[in-house]
């Protein structure tokens, strides 16, 4: 395979040495819009070619063209492609473009080195620009600004936790025990999204019978990326778009494109944000009076001695609090800071005819809302275009980010020691606060005091990464009708992860381990290359193909070395300060090897068949050398091109619809049973693992049919796009459990398949576009059935804590994210489903008074369920904030629902309508310097509004990590809300 790549990269790279030389023609222009207002930025082409310029400020260009003539494409985001034919008498061009509100002329993806307008596209592809992904309200991490904004699309935040950390999942399920989460290409470079727990574990024991990386609270290393930089997204939500992407593509493709440089005068921005975060809900505590905090003790008709003791002095103290007004609200003082924030950025952007250039620095500085919490980064970024001629164009895109978030200690937990474990049974007339030497007394009601956890622990993630992607794209054959090119890209991302988490001796749950540290390690090392060869043959002006075949090549190494040691020496953290060390290594090493031809035919401008082929191999399969096939097929029908729409009500009738089948690799590992090192007798042997490999195990394979229909009347000013889908997972991958007589617990196996079925409604409108006064509204809908068509194994519980309490179950004919539990006399029984009955999203800009503009995001999710057992910890431990109100059986409301038989009262509606974002700016008309060319202002909030009835923090939660069974809600960082001040000024 890498004989074959450096044998094509050599031959194209010799065809493209001799470059002929042309007489030249300077073609210059002026790019404006409707109202003669000129548009910055714009991009204008030389069609068939890699020659290209873009408009500066005034909206002005300058182009020298090889020969006497030929054609210019002239585009900008939110406007119609202009094409102009230019030659050595016409070589003044003045642009006009149309806002384009239905984004018909958008270029989206369609191949691993093609694209297509989406007029033509025969899939539904959402795309999110800058300006809809940060123009807003600025998130504090990339993966947290996408939420709300993809339809298709179920995000759920993982906690409120500084640094990050969410699940989203594309048209529903996509695997139980794979990889549930879309694959991210930024810049052609695939990147690492793993999640690397922090050895947590090791004092909270929240893993005791379950996944310890899902529980230890680890962020995504998606939110590594800095969303400022970002130009566009393309999201590839389904497998018939996402096809030619194999065996990584099930769960869908998000195609990140960064900013690039633009010829020109370079131009110079600098901007400031400053602002605040707060908690957006507290649940409140129990109010309690002299009876109730005697009951803590025990019953009132009990007539033991020990119990009528301890219900008296608990009285006493709360008595003793009472007087001395020294009644707190621990959850005030553990969540209630307001945390400040700062976000610093500079961009550079500027180059030649033939080099550009776009440079970025950032340095972001958060609190949190728990005081010794927060998030900080420092960002660079590089990237650089060069036209070595007409035909040699090489782009280069590179960026470092440093990290570190302190997360503090939340989430599940079976010894009491995080924030919420601990608070859920402290009562607020416990005295925890440090006394005048500055000591912590225990806490009687906990194992742990939460104020001395919070001050005297750490637990950060500090992350290094560097990012680098490099495109070549040459043209080495052109005729009148053809033209061939090369387009080579890849690259690498890598980074250093070092989490620290220390628990010294001081702490009261330390007083058996006498100090606790976890100081951990990974580095991973992605890097991948695809190779095409396109070609782009015109037989007249109403039949085109473009053809492109390529292969791909994928490698990862990842390696986590994690060291938890105790009965550390006072003062120190080293983890060989203390006598109790243990280790552990994680190593996961792979090589993904694919090749793929695609085909597309354009009739009439209006007609565009696609068919493609995809074929992989992998080293995670059970057969390392079996190339696995994966299909795709496109219909798309535009009947206004084809002018069957003469009528003039649509300005664009297409109906489409797309085929395409893709994989998802097995879990690293499941193919083998591993074994590990034990001390038997003073010498050392071998324990064989209790989860069996299979070797023959194969990729999950998803199969996915769409259909649409989208139409725009109006004048472009309202736009439809209607789409069905059908999913299919085959040989979902599971464990199940082993006969004892095998001396296994559980084996890996393909074990049955499930169905997605949806539907997505999305509208673009513009309902008033005067001068002004011009308001621009983008609506979506959508919604997804799952249901288990197959299964070869008895019925799965998985996914939390068993049927008393609610959990997941995996059983053929329900749905695949089904909530059931134990309800009285009825048994087991369904108590609800994740996947909600529908969400909607409304994202509305008023631009007014030339200068003002008012954005706003607003997200409906209604109904689906969550596990709240936030609620059950703070019912047991009598400090939840209703639980001395009375029902209406007359019952007091925590002791009624501890004593019920049913585990449908922790199964909860999880539906909301949010205020995701809001935001206001200003931009001046006048400069108050001739050296400052823009300035604007602007104010914004996220999370400003959220009407539920859910009884949690927040109804997005997911203690359990990114994988299959979210939603499950076991005292998360609560969730928070920001309000910011910008200032941006270009020079």
């Amino acid at each position: 395979m890498r004989k074959s790549l450096r044998f094509l990269v050599t031959t194209v790279l010799l065809a493209c040495l001799p470059v002929l030389l042309w007489a030249q023609v300077t073609v210059t222009g002026t790019v404006k819009d409707n109202s003669q207002t000129p548009i910055p930025g714009a991009s204008v082409r030389l069609v068939n070619s890699n020659l290209g310029s873009s408009t500066d400020a005034s909206g002005k260009f300058s182009l020298n063209i090889p020969g006497s003539s030929g054609t210019l494409e002239i585009t900008a985001i939110g406007f119609r492609s202009y094409r102009v034919s230019v030659s050595a008498s016409n070589a003044v061009v003045t642009a006009v473009l149309q806002e384009d509100i239905g984004r018909l002329d958008e270029v989206v993806v369609t191949g691993l080195a093609t694209s297509v307008k989406r007029r033509n596209l025969a899939n539904a592809v959402a795309t999110i620009s800058n300006k809809e992904l940060t123009g807003t309200a600025p998130a504090q991490t990339f993966d947290a600004a996408l939420s709300g904004k993809i339809p298709g699309a179920l995000i759920n935040a993982n906690s409120g936790a500084p640094g990050g950390g969410i699940s989203v999942k594309l048209r529903g399920v996509t695997s139980v025990f794979g990889n549930t989460q879309p694959l991210y290409v930024v810049d052609g470079v695939f990147v690492d999204n793993s999640s690397t727990a922090g050895g947590l574990n090791s004092v909270t024991g929240a893993a005791a019978g379950g996944n310890a990386s899902n529980q230890d609270n680890p962020s995504s290393r998606i939110a590594d990326l800095r969303p400022d930089d970002i130009e566009n997204i393309e999201i590839l939500k389904g497998a018939s778009a996402a096809a030619i992407y194999g065996s990584k593509a099930a769960a869908g493709v998000v195609l990140i494109t960064t900013r690039r440089g633009k010829s020109g005068k370079t131009r110079i921005s600098v901007s400031q944000d400053l602002g605040f975060v707060k908690v957006r809900k507290l649940l409140g505590v129990r109010q309690f009076t002299e009876a109730t905090a005697a009951d803590l003790g025990g019953s009132a008709s009990s007539t033991n001695p020990d119990v009528i003791a301890r219900r008296e002095s608990l009285r006493q103290q709360f008595i003793a609090a009472r007087d001395a007004g020294q009644l707190y609200d621990y959850e005030k003082e553990m969540f209630g800071e307001t945390g400040f924030t700062r976000n610093t950025a500079l961009s550079i952007t500027g180059g030649s005819d033939r080099t550009s250039f776009f440079f970025s620095a950032a340095q972001r500085d958060e609190e949190g809302i728990v005081e010794r919490t927060g998030y900080r980064s420092n960002s660079l970024r590089l990237n650089v275009d060069h036209r070595f001629n007409e035909n040699v164009r090489l782009g280069v895109s590179t960026s470092y980010i440093n990290s570190s978030a302190d997360r503090g200690l939340t989430n599940n937990d079976n010894n009491s020691v995080t924030f919420g474990v601990a608070l859920a049974t402290t009562p607020g007339f416990a005295q925890l606060h440090r006394n005048a030497l500055g000591n912590y007394p225990d806490n009687p009601f906990s194992s742990s005091n939460p104020l001395q956890t919070r001050d005297l622990m750490s637990n950060n993630e500090t992350v290094n990464r560097f990012l680098t992607g490099i495109t070549l794209d040459a043209i080495f054959q052109r005729s009148d009708i053809s033209t061939t090119r090369l387009v080579a890209r890849g690259g690498f991302d890598f980074y250093d992860l070092k989490t620290f988490a220390l628990f010294p001796s001081e702490l009261q749950f330390q007083n058996i381990n006498q100090g606790t540290a976890a100081n951990g390690v990974a580095r991973n090392l992605n890097s991948n290359i695809i190779l095409s060869l396109v070609n782009n043959l015109t037989l007249s002006d109403n039949f085109a193909l473009t053809s492109s075949a390529g292969l791909t090549q994928e490698n990862g190494d990842y390696d986590n070395i994690l060291g938890v040691t105790t009965k550390l020496v006072t003062g120190q953290s080293n983890i060989d300060q203390g006598s109790g060390l243990t280790a552990s290594q994680t190593r996961r090493k792979y090589q993904d090897n694919g090749l793929f031809i695609q085909e597309e035919a354009t009739l009439f401008d209006a007609i565009t068949l696609t068919a493609g082929l995809r074929l992989d191999k992998s080293t995670n399969n059970g057969d390392v050398s079996k190339y696995y096939v994966y299909p795709k097929a496109g219909f798309s029908w535009n009947l206004t091109s084809l002018g069957l729409t003469n009528n003039g009500f649509f300005d664009n009738l297409k109906l489409r619809a797309a085929y395409g089948e893709a994989g998802n690799f097995p879990v690293f590992g499941s193919k083998f049973t591993t074994m590990s090192i034990v001390n038997t007798g003073g010498n050392t042997g071998l324990l064989v693992n209790i989860l069996r490999g299979s070797k023959d195990i194969a990729p999950e394979r998803t199969s996915e049919l769409e259909a649409g229909l989208d139409f725009g009347f109006l004048d472009g000013r309202l736009n439809f796009e209607f789409s069905v889908y059908e999913k299919k997972i085959n040989d979902f991958l599971l464990q199940r459990p082993s006969p004892g007589s095998s001396g296994f617990a559980n084996q890996w196996l393909n074990a049955g398949d499930l169905r997605n079925r949806g539907i997505e409604l999305s509208m673009q409108a513009q309902p008033i576009a005067t001068k002004n006064v011009r308001w621009t509204s983008n609506t979506s809908f959508w919604l997804n059935r799952s249901r288990i068509t197959r299964l070869v194994i008895p019925p799965v519980m998985l996914g939390a804590f068993g049927s008393t309490l609610g959990s997941y179950r995996i059983e053929e004919g329900r749905s695949a994210t089904q909530i059931v539990g134990i309800d009285g006399d009825n048994g087991l029984v369904v108590l609800g489903d994740n996947e909600p009955r529908f969400q909607m999203n409304f994202y509305n800009e008023v631009v007014f008074l030339q200068h003002f503009s008012f954005r706003f995001l607003l997200h409906w999710k209604q109904k689906g369920y969550n596990i709240n057992l936030s609620q059950f910890l703070n019912d047991i431990g009598g400090t939840s904030p209703d639980y001395d109100e009375v029902d209406k059986d007359g019952e007091r409301k925590g002791p009624a629902r501890l004593a019920a038989s049913t585990a449908r009262i922790f199964v909860q509606e999880a539906g909301y309508l949010r205020l995701r974002e809001v935001g206001l700016y200003y931009t001046f008309p006048v400069m108050p310097a001739s050296f400052i060319k823009g300035l604007r202002i602007g104010v914004s909030a996220n999370n400003l509004f959220v009407k539920t009835d859910y009884q949690g923090y927040d109804p997005e939660v997911s203690n359990f990590g990114t994988g299959f069974s979210t939603s499950v809600d076991v005292m998360p960082f609560p969730a928070s809300k920001r309000g910011s001040f910008h200032l941006t000024i270009d020079f």
